[in-house]
Order: C-alpha cells, then structure tokens, then sequence
C-alpha cells in the first residue's frame, strides 16, 4: 500500500513538476541506502532491539510527517496565482524531505528486518556482502516502481493542473501524511 514516500512523490510532482517529483524518487533511494548499510552493519538490529531507540526514531519520523502534512494544508491555502506561478518545492527540498522521510520511518527498518534475514545464509559467509546485494536489489526495484508514480503523477498533473485540483492535492497528502504520524505516534508513544 502507499507509504509516507509515495504521498511524498505523489504531492511534489503534482504541486513541483517532474523534475522535483524525480528527486523525490532519488532522495527515497538515498533513504534506502542507509537503511541498507545499517542492516548490513547491524545497526538496524540494534535500534529495532532497543525499545528507546526504536521509539526515539519512531516520534522523530512522526514528528517529521506531521510537519510535511502541516505544509500541506499550508500550501493549499496559498492564493491559486502563487501556487501556479511555478514550483513550489524545489528538487533539493524533494530530495531531502524524501531521504529523512525514509530514514525516519520505522517501519522501513521492520522490513529490512523482517525481509532481508530469509534471504541471507551465514554458510556462504560474507554476510553484509549479501545484504548489500539484496539491498540493491529492493532498491533497484522500488526505483522502477516509484519512477512510474513520478511520472503517472506528471501526467495526471498536466491534466489536472487546475488551482482547485492542486489545493486539494496539497490537503489530501497533508492530510494522509498527519495520518501517517498520527499512527506511529499511536503506536510507539502511547
């Protein structure tokens, strides 16, 4: 199902165009590369073990979503000239926002966890080696995947470049992603 990421893409290259939406993409496999030398280092075991570290990342990824949904309702209450005088959010902002929404996401560690252990055999030795590998492999796959919504995404908003389309794509995401923080603080707060 959609996560954090895929909203994120979705509102940046709806609200920023392609170019914003494409670094989105590339800032959630940023994301995944240091979710992928964590695993390989152990750090994600450690985190994932410690209930106070795991909670930490927890609030901090919600903290973070809360902000961009906030920015969402924000941003559609901008008159229409401003929202469609040009983009937005720059590439680097979609960059950026992408990787620490991946990073900050729990749930990201859970599956490396929880995946990458089944695929991995200690009797051929080079462990990290083979998390590395399946971590390019899940990467590998999540680009093809997410450069698909990116570019759905320019499509639909050429054909739904209206000001009132925008405004509530802005609150839809917003909203989705206070969502989104609203249940991991559910879970690892309460």
């Amino acid at each position: 199902s959609p996560g954090p990421d895929t909203m994120l893409i979705l509102r940046y290259t709806m609200t920023s165009g392609q170019r914003t939406g494409l670094a989105t993409v590339t800032g959630v496999q940023l994301g995944l590369i240091v979710h992928t030398v964590a695993a390989a280092v152990g750090l994600s075991l450690i985190i994932a073990s410690s209930d106070i570290l795991f909670r930490a990342v927890a609030i901090a990824g919600a903290a973070y979503l809360g902000w961009l949904g906030l920015q969402g309702f924000r941003a559609s209450l901008m008159n229409v000239d401003a929202m469609t005088a040009g983009p937005q959010v720059s590439a680097a902002k979609g960059m950026r926002d992408a990787m620490l929404t991946n990073i900050l996401n729990p749930k990201v560690i859970l599956l490396y966890l929880a995946l990458m252990p089944n695929f991995v055999s200690a009797e051929r030795g080079q462990v990290p080696l083979q998390l590395a590998i399946l971590g390019v492999a899940l990467i590998a796959v999540n680009t093809a995947w997410l450069l698909a919504v990116a570019l759905s995404a320019e499509q639909a908003r050429r054909w739904l470049g209206r000001p009132a389309v925008q405004r509530a794509v802005s609150r839809g995401t917003g909203a989705v992603l206070l969502g989104f923080a609203a249940l991991l603080l559910f879970e690892h707060a309460v």
